[in-house]
């Protein structure tokens, strides 16, 4: 697939078109429903989500989208094909009715199981981030929903003095807290959603250990922006975090394992960390 800036811009346009209908809700006195997951949902996920397969439509013909509430009702593209796209129109429920910003919309482009494109929208923080294969990554302003200049982000060196961790806000437990025991860990930054990826893309931090459930729509668009960023998403045995899973012998389909994102670290120590008995769940 040909990675380029209109293809980058077209992304960028659709999470920005979800976002306007994910602030016109977080300004109103919203209802909370929940999935057949127990999971939260709102109208404007709802909102977000068709206002975003529109977009795709136009800028991607043809192209099957696996969207988070389209596949919570069953509606799911029969072939995937090589090229993909992954849609999460609100990653963060919990911190968008908890309001504290930290909520983000998400669109990934998959071609052979591997994050091409993506772009990440955090719209109560006016802040957008895009990134594709070959192109690098980029953060832009964004003000009553029309993004400002790019200026290219990218992956900082961890210091001798240790890592600077993102903590998922959320969903943290012991099994992270063992995992960094075994690291030297300089300080801790917490946050919710995607956002954990992107500000180790843009080189505020260095390493995300996420050990519990995630899906693909969760993580597609982050992981392209940190990989174009310079940095990596990898199991917890190394291997670059895979896309497009299906007929999972233990999992369902779009469940991710447990996962490390990374900026410049030694990838094989945070592996050898993660050997442990920390394992034993991912």
């Amino acid at each position: 697939m040909q990675i380029d800036r209109d293809l980058l811009d077209g992304l960028a346009r659709a999470a920005l078109a979800g976002g306007r209908e994910v602030l016109a809700v977080y300004a109103t006195d919203f209802a909370v429903d929940a999935k057949g997951d127990a999971s939260p949902v709102t109208e404007a996920d709802r909102r977000a989500e068709a206002v975003i397969l529109d977009e795709l439509a136009r800028l991607l013909p043809g192209v099957p989208v696996v969207a988070e509430e389209a596949a919570s009702d069953g509606k799911l593209p029969a072939d995937l094909g090589r090229v993909f796209v992954l849609v999460d129109p609100l990653d963060g429920t919990k911190e968008f009715v908890s309001r504290n910003g930290e909520f983000t919309v998400n669109i990934g482009i998959i071609e052979d199981g591997v994050p091409v494109a993506g772009a990440v929208l955090v719209p109560a923080q006016g802040r957008l981030y895009v990134g594709g294969r070959g192109h690098g990554a980029f953060t832009a302003p964004v003000e009553d929903g029309v993004a400002g200049a790019w200026t290219p982000i990218r992956v900082r060196t961890a210091g001798a003095d240790g890592l600077a961790v993102m903590a998922s806000r959320s969903h943290a437990g012991p099994e992270t807290e063992a995992l960094l025991a075994r690291l030297a860990v300089a300080s801790r930054i917490s946050a919710g959603s995607s956002l954990k990826f992107c500000r180790i893309a843009e080189g505020a931090a260095d390493f995300y250990p996420r050990l519990g459930r995630t899906m693909e729509w969760d993580t597609a668009a982050s992981d392209a922006v940190l990989r174009a960023a310079g940095g990596s998403v990898v199991t917890l045995d190394g291997r670059p975090l895979a896309y497009g899973k299906r007929l999972q012998a233990h999992d369902t389909d779009f469940a991710n394992p447990w996962f490390m994102a990374c900026g410049e670290i030694d990838i094989p120590t945070v592996v050898a960390a993660a050997a442990g008995p920390v394992a034993a769940g991912g």
